[in-house]
């Protein structure tokens, strides 16, 4: 009888939406639980995805890694990411759509842990969100920026929106585009997006417009101190 209670007490429960958790024991029922594919802590509280829509998030999610895979395959030393699980502090364990980072052998501001994890701040987050009624717009951009994200992207697909935010002084302040439409990256010297473009999937002008910012002098500058 007694072993009955202690192997109940040790029981790993399941992760269910709304726990309040620390990231060791999130970490722990997530793990218990390999059929899940994508889970959250956010401010100590567990979020669970929901099956992903193919308009609203599947395509999206896929346009956006195209951008960035493109980027990453032309600028070594920088490292890209598909739902990767982040460790940024005790309560907060989230799983980005994409996250761009600098190799921490060349200064950039992320560890790889030796369970294969990414511990810190990625220099570029990127979510892909149904509406600015998200989670990533709220609770999960206050993380991003207290914990040292240095760009972070927010594609709105409902509101056909993309905002784009860069960290001052401790403040996320959104990047403005320039008289030709382009916004550019201050952490990731060419990577240049013109966001209308993205919005209705005309990825033709969106790698023509990041080729541009490969083939400028910022870009080759940022290669030669990345080589160094």
């Amino acid at each position: 009888m007694t072993g009955s209670i202690e192997k109940a007490l040790h029981k790993t429960l399941p992760l269910e939406s709304g726990d309040r958790l620390n990231r060791h024991e999130f970490e722990r029922r997530y793990l218990a639980m390999p059929n899940v594919k994508k889970a959250e802590l956010i401010e100590g509280i567990v979020y669970m995805a929901s099956p992903l829509r193919f308009r609203s998030h599947a395509q999206p999610h896929s346009l956006v890694m195209v951008w960035l895979g493109t980027y990453k395959v032309m600028t070594p030393g920088v490292e890209l990411g598909d739902n990767a699980t982040v460790r940024l502090d005790l309560d907060n364990e989230p799983q980005p759509d994409a996250v761009l980072l600098i190799d921490p052998s060349l200064g950039g501001q992320t560890n790889i842990s030796e369970d294969d994890y990414i511990e810190g701040a990625p220099e570029l987050v990127v979510e892909v969100a149904a509406s600015s009624a998200s989670n990533d717009l709220h609770d999960k951009k206050r993380v991003y920026r207290r914990n040292g994200v240095r760009e972070y992207i927010v594609w709105q697909v409902f509101e056909n929106k993309l905002d784009w935010f860069s960290l001052q002084a401790g403040e996320y302040i959104p990047l403005e585009a320039d008289t030709d439409g382009i916004i550019k990256s201050l952490v990731f010297p060419g990577l240049w997006l013109v966001s209308a473009a993205l919005l209705v999937g005309d990825m033709k002008q969106v790698l023509a417009v990041l080729q541009q910012g490969l083939d400028s002098q910022e870009h080759t500058d940022f290669l030669q101190t990345l080589s160094h």
